[in-house]
């Protein structure tokens, strides 16, 4: 519930822009920054959060994060104007970040091998369908209680959700367990500075692409800082370590666990094709079509169907089938989108949903089974002890990546539209971009299968290491 709320505001606020536009008098740039603000501090802070998560206890950052959430919810549902609104999308984002790595920490603490795997399982479930519903929730919302009040709602109806939700974390989420010599425990253990430089490196690289649109190309110069500040992270953590202390989050994962780094990289990458798709999408089919908040949501709720049916299943045979599943499910989302690319650019919306239905349905499918398995095999290997930064340090990707796609998808749109003066054209051009970066997830999963197979066999050769291989070889 708490992982299904906190991803759904992502994309839920989609299909409320225009409503939020009207009702507030809100400027471009203010609306921009209703969708990104939130994608942007919600990536601030989920290392953060997961590392707090480690050393404080998972229920006690689920509390607090979810009283933020909420309070930050109700206060963009009651917004008087426009700046508020920036506001509280901001510190709702913040609460979400703090809130949602504790799920990937919990499964980590609580759960090993197979069982682990179908917990993800039903966490990239979560994932993938609250993204896709999200059209569709805040379109049947705001076509019940109309434009000028049902945008509030979407908010506000986080409220008694979310107080249910602290009663069953309450009672039900572990507190934290005994010490164990040598970890982090107290506040004052927190890696403080290496939070710091994190944030800024994430903000070097989130900031550009969520102020883009209302800003300027200018603010994309701000990237350049970005490797600069990610060195100074990892040789600050070194260096942590090296003095005996707690880090925010161990850079020696990526030898301990080989797969970590490719994992971030085909997460990050996905969700920017994943996200940039649907945004677009939506915005096409309101904008150029003339549908309405619903009807454009309900067209991609094939989508979700299909991540539905293939998250758990995939979650639960991915500890026997290792990365094969990722790449298998890459192709389907490929094929898929590949469909949708050609069929809708240019169809004039009569008859759009059944020529719709069956590709968006084999990219759901293909979706399904992306997410839930990339969460077992990058975290597969990491100490249940590091578990809620690791996962963070994995969100975060996906949340640079959603931003990323945000900003990518809806220039290549707006450009290719004012150029061409064809809506078809943008829409078929953005599509096909988003199509090229999945692509590239795709070739980061044959690369990671290769590696996986490389060192099963590495581990089975006679002078290699036969104790090694029974975590490993499961990611071949």
């Amino acid at each position: 519930m708490i992982g299904f709320m906190a991803l759904l505001d992502v994309t839920i606020v989609n299909v409320a822009l225009p409503s939020i536009r009207s009702g507030l008098q809100a400027s471009t740039a203010a609306v921009q920054w209703v969708v990104s603000g939130y994608a942007l501090a919600f990536g601030l802070t989920l290392v953060a959060g997961g590392r707090l998560g480690d050393a404080l206890g998972r229920r006690r950052m689920m509390l607090i994060g979810l009283v933020g959430f909420l309070v930050s919810s109700a206060a963009v549902g009651l917004a008087p104007d426009e700046t508020w609104v920036v506001v509280a999308r901001l510190a709702q984002g913040a609460a979400a970040g703090l809130l949602t790595p504790q799920n990937s920490g919990l499964i980590q603490q609580l759960f090993r091998g197979p069982e682990r795997g179908r917990a993800f399982g039903f966490f990239g479930l979560t994932v993938s369908v609250s993204a896709a519903l999200g059209p569709v929730l805040g379109g049947l919302i705001i076509a019940a209680l109309g434009e000028e009040h049902g945008w509030r709602a979407i908010f506000l109806v986080n409220v008694p959700i979310g107080l249910v939700a602290l009663v069953f974390v309450a009672r039900m989420v572990p507190g934290r367990e005994p010490a164990v010599p040598g970890q982090a425990r107290d506040r004052a253990d927190i890696d403080v500075v290496g939070a710091a430089i994190l944030g800024a490196a994430v903000l070097a690289v989130l900031f550009p692409l969520v102020a883009v649109m209302s800003d300027g190309a200018w603010v994309l110069l701000l990237l350049l800082a970005a490797p600069l500040a990610f060195w100074l992270f990892v040789r600050w953590e070194r260096r942590t370590v090296g003095r005996g202390r707690a880090p925010l989050l161990d850079v020696g994962l990526l030898a301990v666990a080989p797969g970590y780094a490719w994992g971030i990289l085909l997460g990050t990458l996905y969700f920017t094709g994943f996200t940039g798709t649907f945004l677009v999408l939506s915005v096409h089919l309101q904008e150029s079509l003339g549908l309405s908040p619903l009807a454009a949501g309900l067209m991609i709720t094939p989508f979700a169907v299909g991540s539905a049916i293939t998250a758990p299943v995939a979650g639960h045979y991915v500890s026997q089938v290792g990365r094969r599943v990722t790449v298998t499910a890459l192709c389907l989302v490929l094929t898929g989108l590949t469909a949708v690319t050609v069929l809708v650019p240019g169809h004039g919306g009569d008859g759009l949903w059944p020529l719709l239905a069956l590709p968006l349905l084999l990219a759901g499918l293909g979706g399904g089974g992306v997410v839930s398995p990339n969460f077992t095999l990058t975290l597969g290997d990491v100490p249940p002890r590091m578990g809620g930064a690791a996962g963070g340090a994995l969100q975060t990707g996906q949340r640079i990546g959603s931003a990323l796609g945000t900003a990518l998808a809806m220039s290549v749109y707006q450009v290719t539209v004012a150029s061409t003066g064809s809506a078809g054209t943008g829409l078929r051009v953005a599509l096909g971009t988003a199509l090229v970066v999945i692509a590239l997830a795709l070739a980061v999963a044959v690369r990671d299968l290769r590696a996986a197979r490389q060192r099963t066999e590495n581990d089975r050769a006679p002078d290699g290491d036969a104790g090694s291989t029974s975590t490993r070889s499961t990611r071949a």
